[in-house]
């Protein structure tokens, strides 16, 4: 199994627990309320989404990836059409922060 492959299942897992947050406007709306720990961006969103995005993750502090595509995205998380998800659970947060950075996450 490859990184990609426990990446969609980690995403995949956080969507049936409630931790993801689906969608642009839901995302910039949990990042101001500071529910969200970290921020995956479609490769193939459109500048002025990626633009937005990373603007208010960086006022707020919150980590962001620019990894995958819309389709995997919205394959991983079972919604069409999504470009921005967020995490709302460190634990969760902190397992995609270590597969991205090439640590491996053990269990």
């Amino acid at each position: 199994m490859n990184n990609f492959q426990k990446l969609y299942g980690i995403i995949g897992l956080a969507t049936k627990a409630g931790k993801l947050t689906a969608g642009t406007d839901a995302c910039l709306e949990g990042i101001e309320k500071k529910n969200i720990k970290l921020v995956i961006i479609a490769t193939d969103a459109s500048d002025r989404t990626k633009k937005l995005v990373k603007d208010k993750c960086e006022q707020f502090n919150v980590s962001v990836y620019e990894i995958l595509t819309i389709d995997e995205i919205s394959k991983s998380i079972g919604k069409p059409n999504k470009a921005i998800i967020g995490i709302k659970e460190n634990g969760f947060a902190e397992k995609i922060k270590k597969m991205i950075n090439g640590g491996e996450v053990i269990g």
